[in-house]
């Protein structure tokens, strides 16, 4: 068995808005969604571009499919590599997503900051800044621990 592709999947309280958010912030484009005569959006996909695909979609509660706001966290973090983390983070937040670890330096060699979205996720952005070897990242990494 060949494994082809890995998709995150979002459940979200108000999807619609939340493709809006995501769209504008990062400058992708939504590929489609199937909604219901009611609004709720069942299933949405958009494209971050090489071969990056974000899958979302409204909350069931009623199929055991809450979102991240109704249980008031989500153990999962989406992790986004871009060209500039300071300036998308910047943009993140004065988008309406709530700063929880400003841009900073990290010893396995990349620049990160993250923030929590408006739906409830947390989103970490980060540029390479150095290219580290695993067993340098250990060393640094316990050496940081050590402190």
């Amino acid at each position: 068995m060949a494994i082809h592709e890995l998709f995150p999947y979002l459940r979200v309280h108000d999807a619609a808005a939340a493709i809006a958010f995501y769209c504008a912030l990062f400058g992708v484009k939504e590929k489609f969604r199937l909604t219901e005569p009611s609004g709720r959006i069942g299933h949405a996909e958009i494209d971050f571009g090489h071969g990056a695909t974000l899958m979302l979609s409204d909350a069931y509660p009623e199929y055991g499919m809450d979102s991240a706001q109704a249980i008031g966290a989500s153990p999962v973090a989406m992790h986004l590599h871009v060209d500039n983390a300071d300036a998308l983070i910047d943009r993140a937040i004065a988008a309406g997503a709530t700063l929880v670890m400003a841009p900073q330096d990290h010893f396995y060699g990349e620049r990160s900051g993250s923030f929590d979205d408006p739906f409830g996720h947390r989103w970490s952005i980060g540029h390479n800044i150095e290219d580290v070897t695993p067993e340098e990242m250990q060393r640094r990494y316990t050496a940081m621990m050590a402190t």
